[in-house]
């Protein structure tokens, strides 16, 4: 079955191409009537625009760059769908490149989308990137960027966010009333957003409770697991924790890793909380109770952003950051 075009519109309804064309870019020109009965016939009939006769009339190549640290990471992958969904929907390709935790690889891959003419990008920084201006350079010379997940300080930016602070509050505060009191917090490099919201978060829950916060107990790790497999065999051995707080995906299958392999020996009752969106979390022993991000929301909502911002749809629109919730799952 051959697509739908502009024209078989047109003629479906009776109506000029110039006015299906102006109504399904929702021009102020068409009424509100005639803009329904246009998008309606087009998703009954499953139109989708073409990309390239789009890029080649309005100069643009109907593209836009992602650049996310692994995309072997369920968060991402979710994220990425969600972005996907998006675009597809709005007639833009999604470019999609892995940072792997370097500063370097992500430099290098900003480089070449925006060599590659794509009309904006949405980047989660690298693990080792502590300053933004191989990013900031570009979007000074109007190319749009949305940050989301891990984003930079910087204040005049479009940023997508997870309430990581609030996750990790009620994480935290979750296992305090369940009677823990030894919480050893495993978390990202400190370099992270990500890492100082959860962090925080933490704290902030044994401050509340009167708990001292211990340095001894909070371990950052960077992307070995024998890192994180030392980092949790300390703790036991010298600190006996009776809960962990893991502030990632790899972090937590890292301890579950390490316990299955007999590296580490866990006491029966500890308990483990992570922020994960591991689909798996339900199978792990002992139980893995989760702080669950939106991850498919976030990409949605950052690749709307950047949309609307190449599309000019945010006109008097400040920059702002955008935080949404995350859920408790308890097992």
């Amino acid at each position: 079955m051959e697509p739908i075009t502009i024209k078989d519109i047109a003629k479906a309804l009776n109506i000029s191409t110039s006015t299906v064309s102006r109504a399904l870019r929702g021009s102020y020109e068409i009424n509100t009537e005639t803009k329904k009965l246009v998008m309606e016939y087009a998703e009954k009939m499953n139109y989708r625009p073409n990309p390239i006769a789009l890029s080649l009339k309005e100069n643009r190549s109907r593209a836009i760059g992602v650049i996310v640290p692994e995309i072997a990471n369920n968060f991402f992958s979710q994220a990425i769908n969600g972005i996907e969904n998006i675009a597809y929907n709005r007639g833009y390709h999604v470019v999609i490149f892995q940072s792997h935790e370097s500063y370097e690889r992500e430099m290098v891959n900003v480089q070449h989308l925006f060599a590659r003419k794509v009309d904006g990008l949405l980047i989660s920084l690298s693990g080792s990137t502590r300053d933004v201006n191989h990013i900031e350079n570009y979007r000074e010379n109007n190319f749009p960027v949305v940050y989301f997940d891990r984003v930079p300080e910087i204040t005049d930016a479009h940023k997508v966010v997870a309430d990581n602070f609030d996750g990790a509050f009620r994480a935290t505060e979750y296992m305090i009333q369940q009677g823990k009191r030894t919480i050893a917090h495993i978390t990202s490099p400190p370099v992270l957003s990500i890492t100082q919201e959860r962090l925080a978060g933490y704290k902030a829950a044994l401050e509340k409770y009167g708990l001292p916060i211990r340095e001894e107990l909070i371990k950052f790790c960077y992307f070995s697991p024998e890192e994180a497999f030392n980092a949790i065999d300390s703790l036991i051995k010298n600190y006996q924790p009776d809960a962990f707080f893991t502030a990632s995906d790899r972090l937590a299958l890292n301890c579950y890793e390490a316990h299955k392999k007999k590296i580490i020996e866990l006491p029966k009752d500890v308990m483990f909380f992570g922020f994960t969106n591991l689909n798996v979390a339900h199978l792990l022993e002992p139980p893995l109770s989760t702080i669950v991000q939106p991850a498919l929301e976030l990409g949605q909502t950052a690749a709307e952003i950047l949309l609307d911002i190449i599309e000019n749809k945010r006109r008097g629109k400040g920059y702002e950051t955008i935080k949404l919730k995350t859920d408790l799952h308890i097992r």
